[in-house]
Parts: structure tokens; C-alpha cells; sequence
């Protein structure tokens, strides 16, 4: 029988193990069933938190820059470089994770950081970038990063408004005469799986703003200031799917940057090599940390899997927890999938012995798919 050639495509399991780490526990367990399997891995993101890390682990040089944090401060953020083709995470310089421990400022985080992060990039010689949104702690529409790069909001008495999307309230004037010329020359993709427009009933502040910190009346005041921001600066994109990606930064991106807006794992597949690396395969292995309705709509293992399928490619996946019927799976593309809770039903316990219990999970998929 022909050695199986596997590979494992999978994400993060968030709060446990990161996407390298996801490969590695999984290439363990199957190479102690099948000691002789050919194991390929290509840790995988979707433009979310883990973006950077991927690029990095598929041959990306990590590269680093002092920005501006979501309050203000300084923060190290790191970005993605090979050849002209840079993976600029916005979490790094943007994200909740740069919030002290339950503190929130929904209506005056800024985008500034994310901004310097780009302007990084272009330093660094980019000319195609990668611009993963997600995981973010502003909802400014993206008046911060315009900001960095050149743009100038400006009040009734012609100075600048404050930061933040509640600063935007105030807005008179927005000149973006003096942004970055050399954008005009890059290739600036938004990778998100998010399509909701900047405002509204499914707009930024109403579908993300909680998760931030904002109160309803927070949410109110968001969506009133990004509407009118909108207003001066270009109502007909705010309507555009994607508008709405981290706290509108998708929007900021599309009207004054000439972002195109793509899925966020079909993108990373294409800059990751997955092709040519599903071209190697006979089974893929994909996963994330829970496998719920969530991954059906563009997160990771459903690009994956769709990918692999059109290819004929047989796929399994590797998941923390699993919320999705057999047959929600098997539309998706995935044969079967491999739970922790299975082995550990206390979350707590799964999360903290989440290396081990793949390894044992991936025991068994070796047993099932590889032995067969």
C-alpha cells in the first residue's frame, strides 16, 4: 500500500495551542500509529489574530515595529515580509489583547497603530499587502490608520478630533490630500470573513461593539459618529460589504486606501502555498479550536475543506469542541472530525491539556483514515 502523504492545514486552538503547535501535536499522534507517514504542515489563518505567525511559518521573515497601542501608548507590533509581498496583522498594533485586563475604551481606541504598522510595511519595500483585520479593540472606521498615513479629520475650529470613533462626532473636514503616495502604488488586500457594512442593524458598532466594552448608549453614539463621518467622507462605500470589518477599518481601507476585499482564508491560502502543497496530499487534515456555525461562514477550516474538495481530496479535522451535526460537516467537505471534549469533557482541563489530548485524538484519525 502506498505511504499516505497527509497534510495538516489547521488553526489555532484559541486560548490552548497555536496553529504550529496544532501541526505539530497532530504530526505526533499519527506518526505514532504510522511511524513511516509523510506529514506536510502548513499552519493556516483567516486574516484574524495568528495571521503573522502563519506567514511566518511558511517562510515569512517576522519583522517588528514600535506603533501606537489601542490607548494611546506605544506597543510592539509585528508584521509578515517575503519578497515585496508583506502580511500586516492589525490585532498586533489594534487588538484587545493590548487592553489592560477588563479595561475597554470603545469609543476612543484608535487605529493610529495599525496605520504605522502599513507604513512599516511600505518602508520595508511592500508592494503587495496583506492587511488581516480582526481581533481589535477600536471602532474608529478607521480614522486612526488614515490618520498615520497622511490623512488629516478635522473639527469646526480646524483642529484635529479626538481619537477614537466617538471623536468622530465632531468631524467637519476630512483631507486626505496628504496621504502616503506610495499607496497609489500597492496592492492593498483586506482579508476578513466579515461582510457587514459600517452601519445600521448590522453595521460595526451594532454587531461588534459589545465585545469591545461599548454600552447600548456607546453603541448608539458609535453608529450615529460613524454615520456621520461616513457622510463627509464617502457615503457610498459605507454600504460595501466588508465596511464593516474590525470596527470599520474596512471601510477607512476601501474609500480612501483602494483596498480590495477578499475572504480572509482564501487569501492566506493563496499567500501560504496551500495549492501546491494540497497538490502533495492524500488526506488533509484541518481544525480550529471549536468547530460551530461560525466555521461554516469563511473561518479556516471551511477554506480549507473547500479547497481540498475541488481538488478530490479527502479532509478530517481536529477541533477542541465540536457543535456542528454530521451533516453540517459532511457539506462543509469533512469526512469526520476529532474532538478534545470527546476524550475531556471538562473545558477547563481540555484547554489546559490541549497538546496531549491531540495527540490522542490524532491516535485515532491515523487508526480510522490511515490504517484503512
Amino acid at each position: 500500500m502506498e505511504t499516505a502523504r497527509v497534510l495538516v492545514a489547521a488553526d489555532k486552538f484559541k486560548g490552548s495551542l497555536t496553529a504550529v503547535q496544532v501541526a505539530e501535536r497532530v504530526t505526533a499522534g499519527l506518526r505514532r500509529v504510522v511511524p513511516e507517514v509523510r506529514v506536510e504542515t502548513l499552519p493556516v489563518a483567516d486574516g484574524g489574530d495568528g495571521t503573522v505567525a502563519a506567514a511566518v511559518a511558511a517562510g515569512f521573515e517576522r519583522r517588528e515595529a514600535r506603533v501606537t497601542g489601542p490607548l494611546g501608548g506605544p506597543v510592539t507590533a509585528a508584521y509578515a515580509l517575503r519578497d515585496t509581498t508583506a502580511v500586516v496583522e492589525m490585532a498586533e498594533a489594534s487588538g484587545l489583547q493590548h487592553l489592560p485586563a477588563g479595561v475597554f475604551a470603545p469609543l476612543t481606541a484608535t487605529t493610529y497603530g495599525s496605520g504605522e504598522l502599513l507604513a512599516a510595511a511600505l518602508d520595508a519595500g511592500a508592494r503587495t499587502i496583506v492587511f488581516g483585520v480582526g481581533g481589535i479593540a477600536t471602532t474608529d472606521g478607521g480614522a486612526g490608520m488614515l490618520a498615520a498615513l497622511g490623512a488629516r479629520f478635522l473639527d469646526a475650529d480646524g483642529k484635529p478630533v479626538g481619537p477614537g470613533g466617538g471623536g468622530l462626532a465632531a468631524l467637519a473636514e476630512a483631507d486626505l490630500s496628504g496621504l502616503d503616495p506610495r499607496l497609489a502604488e500597492v496592492d492593498l488586500i483586506l482579508a476578513s470573513d466579515v461582510d457587514n457594512p459600517l452601519t445600521g442593524p448590522k453595521g460595526a458598532p451594532e454587531v461588534y461593539g459589545r465585545q469591545k466594552g461599548a454600552s447600548e448608549q456607546d453603541i448608539a453614539t458609535l453608529d450615529a459618529a460613524l454615520a456621520h463621518y461616513a457622510s463627509v467622507l464617502g457615503p457610498d462605500h459605507a454600504g460595501l460589504p466588508g465596511a464593516g470589518a474590525a470596527g470599520g477599518i474596512g471601510y477607512g481601507a476601501l474609500v480612501a486606501l483602494g483596498a480590495r476585499f477578499r475572504p480572509g482564508i482564501e487569501v492566506m491560502l493563496d499567500v501560504l502555498g496551500f495549492a501546491p502543497a494540497l497538490a502533495r496530499a492524500t488526506l488533509v487534515i484541518t481544525g480550529e479550536g471549536s468547530l460551530d456555525a461560525q466555521t461554516l461562514h469563511g473561518k479556516a477550516p471551511a477554506g480549507v475543506a473547500a479547497a481540498a474538495r475541488a481538488a478530490g481530496i479527502e479532509v478530517v479535522a481536529v477541533c477542541g469542541r465540536l457543535a456542528l451535526p454530521p451533516e453540517a460537516l459532511t457539506a462543509a467537505g469533512i469526512s469526520r472530525a476529532y474532538a478534545l471534549a470527546d476524550l475531556e469533557p471538562d473545558p477547563a482541563v481540555s484547554m489546559a491539556q490541549a497538546g496531549p489530548l491531540l495527540e490522542r485524538a490524532s491516535e485515532a484519525l491515523a487508526r480510522d483514515f490511515l490504517l484503512r
